[in-house]
């Protein structure tokens, strides 16, 4: 591999440092993929695809005529690296934010503390499509609501790391990053054995453990299932790998009830059985048809009884999404200096906050050189790339946001790093973002890195699997060891 024929100029590269240098991080990775030509890394990417098939590693893309289709899990073979020293300082970012993040789902949903005190307005949080007033005065283990959090993390052209958004309410994407690790072992061996790369394999027995912690029947075993709305769900892979690596129960509402003492039962071979702790892959609005959605078949009539009785934990609760709303994402650095009395360590995308007169003014003036979200979108969906838009998309969306400015934010466009990516045959710079995954319960546990996700169409900042994006191996590697 010729490095002198790579480029990513302007752009901040993982590997690569201004002068064609490795950086710190992925001397080791650059030694060795300079051993090797294009034509053998070809045939390691061909060998990781062959492998990714074997193994049934696949995610479901939805049409929009209502149809889907399973297809291979993307992964490009060239690992992103992160020096362990950095690493340490993204993670106490990351511990902090979600430390301030449960402390304010409980206070919401409590004594409404961070509203009484001005620090962000009543009318945010009481129009937010996440609150939810079925959870005022529950109280769950911990006083934790959000145990599963993955966290989307960008690196600007200047180095700076942002978090991009918060995902609580059923984040997906932790197999992925345990499977892509697996292969690129297979593909790589030879790395394994001289470069000191962090384990990311023990993520299942971490969240195992932690949902032990939660059961509220202490004098026996607990009974922990995964609950998983069925194969048609884009994440059912995921699902059913980590049931299965937790050695319990992969179930769908149909196969729990919720008896007349309050408690949740599992149909068996054996009869009813007693569960204790619901890892819920199911959302909100589909949970119980008793409170929510009276239509919904996905979820268990009378749960949420049984849960606000205390007679069975949710992971991650019912109500947690409240802080997945992009405008309460923008007041998540004055959380932290309310509940904890400290700064960010990692800091927000700026953003404007639409429902504001002034702001949306600006705004509605810099359409064609900002980003505009819905405040509940995902997967890259419902979001203007100011830029590239046409005059037709801006129109539209500057209609939207006169129409219903709440539900939206903006925020100036971040240059996402890039990785070199195996395409056409040689090695190109690719954007990409990251996403660790943090457990909270007795403890709290953050992932060794985490999924990267990455453009594989080029110049495009779209890195969503859904929308043509691909994954990549994240290398914690330390240096000092």
């Amino acid at each position: 591999m010729d490095w002198n024929a790579y480029s990513a100029p302007g752009l901040h590269d993982e590997l690569v440092a201004p002068g064609g240098v490795a950086r710190e991080a992925g001397r080791a990775l650059m030694r060795h993929l300079s051993r090797l030509d294009q034509q053998e890394i070809g045939l390691r990417q061909h060998a990781a695809e062959l492998a990714i098939r074997s193994m049934g590693i696949t995610f479901t893309v939805y049409h929009e005529q209502g149809g889907s289709i399973d297809r291979a899990w993307p992964l490009d073979i060239i690992p992103r690296t992160i020096e362990r020293r950095e690493w340490l300082r993204i993670e106490a970012g990351l511990r902090q934010r979600v430390t301030a993040l449960n402390l304010f789902i409980d206070d919401i949903y409590h004594r409404q503390r961070i509203l009484a005190d001005g620090v962000m307005p009543r009318e945010v949080v009481a129009s937010s499509s996440g609150f939810r007033r079925e959870c005022v005065g529950v109280d769950p283990t911990f006083g934790c609501w959000a145990h599963v959090c993955g966290t989307d993390l960008v690196r600007d052209k200047d180095g700076t790391v942002y978090v991009l958004e918060d995902n609580l309410r059923v984040p997906s994407g932790v197999s992925y990053m345990i499977e892509n690790r697996q292969v690129v072992k297979r593909v790589f061996p030879e790395m394994f054995d001289s470069a000191a790369i962090l384990p990311v394999d023990d993520y299942p027995s971490r969240l195992h453990d932690m949902l032990v912690a939660l059961s509220p029947q202490y004098a026996r075993r607990a009974e922990i299932v995964v609950l998983t709305p069925g194969i048609y769900n884009s994440a059912y892979f995921e699902h059913a790998y980590l049931a299965r690596q937790m050695g319990c129960e992969l179930v769908e509402g149909r196969d729990l009830a919720v008896r007349e003492d309050d408690r949740v039962y599992m149909h068996t071979v054996h009869g009813w059985t007693p569960v204790d702790v619901i890892y819920r892959r199911v959302g909100d609005e589909f949970l119980d048809p008793e409170v929510f959605r009276a239509d919904s078949t996905l979820g268990v009539r009378g749960l949420m009884r049984a849960w606000a009785r205390g007679n069975v934990a949710l992971a991650n609760a019912p109500g947690a999404g409240v802080a997945d709303d992009k405008l309460i994402y923008t007041y998540v650095p004055d959380m932290i200096r309310y509940y904890l009395g400290e700064d960010a360590i990692l800091p927000n995308v700026p953003s404007w906050r639409c429902f504001d007169p002034r702001e949306l003014e600006h705004v509605l003036a810099h359409l064609n050189s900002v980003v505009v979200k819905t405040i509940d979108g995902s997967g890259g969906y419902g979001m203007l790339m100011g830029p590239t838009a046409s005059q037709e998309e801006r129109a539209q969306f500057a209609a939207a946001l006169k129409r219903d400015p709440r539900s939206y934010i903006a925020q100036p466009v971040v240059t996402l790093s890039t990785v070199p990516t195996f395409a056409d045959g040689h090695l190109e710079p690719r954007h990409v973002d990251l996403r660790p995954f943090i457990l909270s319960g007795p403890g709290i546990y953050v992932t060794t890195g985490g999924l990267t996700r990455v453009a594989m169409r080029k110049g495009t900042l779209v890195v969503n699997s859904s929308q043509g994006g691909g994954s990549k191996d994240t290398w914690i590697v330390d240096t000092e060891a």
